[in-house]
């Protein structure tokens, strides 16, 4: 794949909406877009950590061992409904006034993030040494910055354009039941639905 069609592909899904993106609309939201911006570091480094990883350890041990694929779909199901759950308490108002989408949870989410897996095993070529995937990563972080940038402009915005008419409590839980429903989406071939 050539430069160019990474970028596109690439960017094609990192702006589909998936637990980070959810996060980052939900910190633009709640903390405005300066607030936020520093998010978008814990976002490319769980992107980035996750696919070496993928690429180096996991790659061949997935091919080999299928139920450590499973067992690390359950794994980001499990992350995935605990972070809906603390989304959905801090809309209750039950939860601290402190912020619910942390550096942490960025980098946490993202690393986890089933996007990593596509650009690991599909969008960046198979082959290649450092030197030969730098201009890829490049064009991987600039896409990130951009399009994690944006989510949280959309975020901060939806938030101030119906600030006065959706209460912020109403956010938190549409944000938690996105990413329990991803959770549920990316259970459901590890049950054997169809």
């Amino acid at each position: 794949m050539d430069i160019l069609t990474f970028g596109a592909a690439g960017a094609a899904l990192l702006v589909t909406p998936g637990p980070t993106n959810t996060l980052l609309a939900t910190a633009g939201a709640s903390r405005g877009v300066r607030a936020s911006v520093h998010l978008l570091l814990a976002e490319l480094a769980g992107y980035l950590l996750a696919i070496a990883t993928l690429r180096i350890t996991l790659g061949p041990l997935v091919a080999t061992a299928p139920l450590v694929g499973h067992a690390l779909r359950v794994v980001v199901v499990l992350y995935l409904l605990h972070l809906a759950a603390a989304l959905w308490r801090h809309g209750s108002g039950s939860a601290s006034d402190a912020a619910p989408v942390t550096l942490r949870g960025v980098f946490i989410t993202t690393l986890f993030n089933p996007k990593a897996i596509i650009f690991a095993f599909t969008l960046l070529p198979p082959e290649g040494d450092a030197a030969s995937l730098w201009p890829f990563l490049v064009v991987l972080g600039l896409s990130t910055a951009t399009i994690g940038g944006a989510w949280i402009v959309l975020g901060a915005t939806l938030r101030c354009g119906l600030g006065h008419v959706v209460p912020a409590w109403l956010g938190y839980r549409c944000s938690a039941a996105a990413l329990a429903l991803l959770a549920c989406v990316i259970l459901a071939p590890a049950l054997g639905a169809p």
